[in-house]
């Protein structure tokens, strides 16, 4: 049974009044659940996969009107943002980039489910039937590793009668569905069907989990939705790295951002605003750091602030405030990074932190921050409280700013707005990235 509207609220308030370091309340679960539906349309990317499966021709038909109708009037609004004009006389994306809920849907098609997406790390799945799960739009995942070492993803969702196989993360020797006990190895191959004797035209053969592309670089898992890409034995990393970094892809272990650091926790937030403002948030260039985090000012030489752009990634550097304390969390240099289109990656003294903004619907997502530490700092237990309590209340300031700004958007008084062209460059950059993958 589902909670009611008050239930519902007073869940979310408390998600967003303290951390939670692990989804695993059943409550919460199925709130995520409901709150990660589309508002209104079927997805492009559902619509496309019933075209391909769909044997009849009416049916097809239908599908492939609403796709073309549906995609005609999201086109509309895309081209309310013009990325050609520069960033000097450049209006920002219309407000209903970041409200309209059948531009929500489609952004989902054209941006979440194609392309590598970072959807966790590799010390999740560090051992031998290790496996975590969790939902991109529409897409429920899970991730594991195998017996043999071998990494793979598939579809979280029994060929039977569609139920979910499992939820969070943990050790499993099979996916055995908790509905009607179809059992699937890790490899995706159906191993039992129960109670099915009597069925024709079936082959167990035809009915393992349908497999998504996976891939590792450096500490971070990354899937690829696209159901026209098959899943191969091997994978490039260079390749890997090439796609979803560019030319970037150096900087990020001349900077730190290895394997070499320890997992120390995850935090979550829902937070009221669209995706897209949490991120634009991250890439004004410092812009809201004097005004909004004062504490976090007084750590960084803001005048140092400089921005790099690359293909599908933004680097945001600043030196560090006065003379650094030794314990200091924040230490001489900040590397902030953006990879398109919602992955965050912050480097900053022993530390890097992840941000990962995870679209709940035209005004709701969901960010997770994964910290992590250079060894040596590890058994430092006030080291770690004093640093992730100083990250805290950056996060709660972020939030205000974030939850203020959707309701703005909304606000019939407002439609577009400017860049400062010397300090949102990665803003920009970010939205004529929107545009491209949104258009094409």
């Amino acid at each position: 049974m589902h909670s009611n509207g008050s239930e519902t609220r007073q869940l979310e308030t408390e998600l967003r009044g303290r951390n939670i370091h692990n989804l695993v309340s059943h409550r919460v679960e199925t709130e995520m659940t409901l709150l990660l539906k589309p508002i209104t349309r079927l997805s492009l990317f559902q619509t496309h996969f019933q075209i391909i499966n769909n044997n009849n021709p009416r049916a097809r038909a239908r599908a492939i009107s609403v796709s073309c109708s549906w995609s005609h009037e999201a086109h509309k609004i895309v081209r309310e943002f013009d990325p050609k004009i520069p960033i000097e006389k450049a209006i920002t994306p219309p407000s209903s980039w970041y409200t309209d809920p059948s531009f929500y849907a489609f952004e989902l098609d054209r941006v979440f489910y194609r392309g590598w997406q970072a959807v966790g790390y590799t010390e999740q799945i560090q051992e031998p039937r290790d496996f975590f799960s969790g939902r991109l739009g529409n897409v429920e995942f899970v991730v594991c590793r195998d017996d043999n070492g071998k990494i793979a993803a598939f579809h979280n969702v029994c060929r039977h009668h569609a139920s979910l196989l499992v939820s969070g993360s943990g050790k499993t020797s099979c996916f055995t569905c908790p509905y009607h006990g179809w059992t699937y190895g890790l490899n995706g191959e159906l191993r039992k069907a129960t109670r099915i004797s009597g069925i024709d035209d079936f082959s167990i053969n035809d009915f393992g989990l349908v497999p998504i592309k996976v891939a590792t670089w450096g500490p971070f898992v990354l899937l690829n939705m696209d159901n026209e890409i098959l899943q191969k034995d091997n994978i490039d990393t260079d390749n890997v790295a090439s796609e979803w970094l560019g030319s970037s892809s150096e900087l990020f272990s001349l900077n730190g951002v290895d394997t070499t650091l320890t997992y120390v926790c995850r935090r979550e937030y829902i937070i009221e605003c669209n995706w897209k403002v949490f991120c634009d948030n991250y890439l004004d260039g410092g812009y809201h750091v004097p005004f909004a985090h004062k504490g976090l000012a007084s750590g960084l030489s803001l005048d140092s602030y400089t921005t790099s752009i690359f293909e599908k990634v933004s680097i945001q550097s600043a030196e560090g405030g006065s003379k650094q304390k030794e314990d200091d969390r924040l230490g001489s240099k900040a590397f902030y990074a953006f990879i398109y289109p919602n992955f965050m990656i912050n480097r900053y003294g022993p530390w890097m932190d992840t941000n990962l903004a995870i679209p709940l619907g035209p005004r709701k997502c969901l960010v997770v921050f994964d910290y992590f530490l250079e060894a040596s700092f590890k058994d430092d237990k006030a080291f770690i409280e004093r640093s992730l309590a100083d990250s805290e209340k950056v996060q709660m300031e972020d939030i205000r700013l974030c939850e203020g700004v959707q309701k703005g958007i909304e606000s019939p008084a407002y439609s577009t707005g400017r860049y400062a062209p010397n300090v949102e460059k990665a803003m920009h950059h970010f939205h004529c990235l929107l545009y491209d993958n949104l258009i094409n």
